[in-house]
């Protein structure tokens, strides 16, 4: 539709450039934020909407569960992009067998999991269910501060070496996925 409207004359093109992204602007997005419990999904929120854990309308954090419930969030700036904070997949009250039919996960339009550690089943599970509805998604690798700190008590550290590992343990991964759907 673009590329139609720039061939048309410039006046009557940017018009046309203009209305399609203005119909961009107003038309609804979802993000959910998912991954294990844990896992830093609120906090991310949180740094989205460029809020600290501890600000006012900030999405509650803390060292147990506290997102109980999918919960919604606006995105400064874009009132038609909402961010939906998810409880966490694989714990007593949202089981990973259920969690998909718990949250309403086929509602949301894109995903971004959010995990902490190694790439574990979970992480698969959700990967598979997003390629199954053929919806697209980011992988957010968090805590990363936590492993540099633990590497750093070893008597060889390096920490470019470190991130690198860490970076092409999730690309493989994720590769896994999604070329391998036996997999998954």
């Amino acid at each position: 539709m673009i590329i139609e409207a720039m061939n048309k004359s410039h006046e009557e093109g940017a018009a046309k450039i203009m209305e399609i992204l203005d119909q961009q602007k107003n038309t609804p997005l979802n993000i959910a934020i998912t991954g294990e419990c844990g896992s830093g999904k609120s906090t991310f929120v949180n740094a989205l909407r460029d809020l600290s854990d501890e600000d006012e309308n900030s999405a509650p954090t803390g060292t147990v569960e506290t997102t109980k419930e999918a919960t919604l969030y606006t995105y400064p700036n874009y009132p038609n992009v909402k961010i939906w904070d998810l409880p966490g997949i694989g714990t007593a009250k949202f089981p990973a067998a259920k969690y998909l039919e718990h949250v309403e996960f086929q509602k949301f339009d894109f995903f971004i999991i959010i995990s902490d550690t190694r790439f574990r089943e979970n992480d698969v599970k959700l990967v598979h269910e997003i390629q199954r509805m053929k919806k697209k998604f980011y992988f957010v690798r968090s805590k990363i501060d936590n492993d540099l700190r633990m590497e750093q008590k070893k008597k060889v550290f390096n920490e470019e070496e470190t991130l690198s590992k860490i970076r092409n343990n999730c690309t493989e991964v994720l590769n896994v996925c999604e070329y391998n759907c036996a997999y998954c």
